[in-house]
């Protein structure tokens, strides 16, 4: 690098910092979004190796599920919370698909997910998608297709309605709020699949049960869950 461009390069970085999305350090030599020893420390679940976990078990109270993991353990002001904030409210889409990635690499090895037919993102409302620019479930979902080789399907189900902010809301407001909010637009297309819905965080699994009580309308159908995070709450 010539003197000219290393000068414009430090100049760049000056005003738009090369930072770790989940610690907010500088980022150095091939790091690329997450600096290694984020990745390194992340609490991991490792759900996928579990016969049973407390994703699956909660579920499994309201929708009869096949399996269900999560990546990461979710706590406020952690570092995985940056990086779903970074993903979700920051335009750093690219964060999901690495993230789905990473999880998709590990999970060649589980045996069930020789089993899973289609990935199925939980789709957004028209009014969050056109605000956010996309959805981040599929971006998550992008990532797991590039490792697992498993079709995506962005068609088969929509959201009907815009449910409100659940931050707040006790479980059986959650469950009220997202009733009837999902729809088959293509049951041919699902019939006698096993589908692995994808989310970003699971917190009391209202939605995902939600839309995964839809898909069991559709005759033959199984239902897998997957999630980059599972919140400690």
């Amino acid at each position: 690098m010539n003197f000219l461009s290393q000068i414009s390069h430090d100049i760049f970085n000056l005003v738009y910092p090369n930072i770790c999305q989940a610690c907010g350090d500088e980022l150095v030599g091939n790091e690329n979004m997450i600096c290694i020893t984020c990745w390194q420390t992340m609490p991991r679940t490792n759900f996928h190796l579990q016969q049973t976990n407390p994703v699956k078990e909660k579920l499994l109270e309201r929708v009869p599920i096949s399996n269900a993991i999560s990546m990461y353990y979710f706590n406020k002001d952690t570092r995985i919370q940056n990086c779903l904030h970074a993903i979700k409210y920051g335009g750093k889409k690219e964060i999901g698909i690495e993230l789905g990635k990473r999880y998709g690499n590990e999970l060649t090895s589980s045996k069930w997910m020789n089993e899973i037919d289609v990935l199925i993102p939980i789709p957004l409302s028209t009014q969050k998608l056109k605000s956010r620019g996309y959805n981040q479930s599929e971006m998550i979902a992008l990532g797991l297709n590039s490792e697992l080789n498993i079709p995506l399907d962005i068609q088969s189900i929509i959201r009907r309605k815009n449910t409100q902010s659940q931050t707040t809301m006790t479980i059986a407001e959650r469950l009220e709020n997202v009733k009837d909010a999902f729809e088959i637009k293509n049951p041919s297309h699902l019939e006698g699949k096993h589908v692995l819905l994808i989310d970003d965080v699971f917190t009391t699994g209202a939605t995902l049960s939600s839309c995964a009580n839809e898909i069991f309308k559709v005759p033959n159908t199984k239902v897998s869950i997957l999630t980059l995070a599972y919140a400690i709450v």
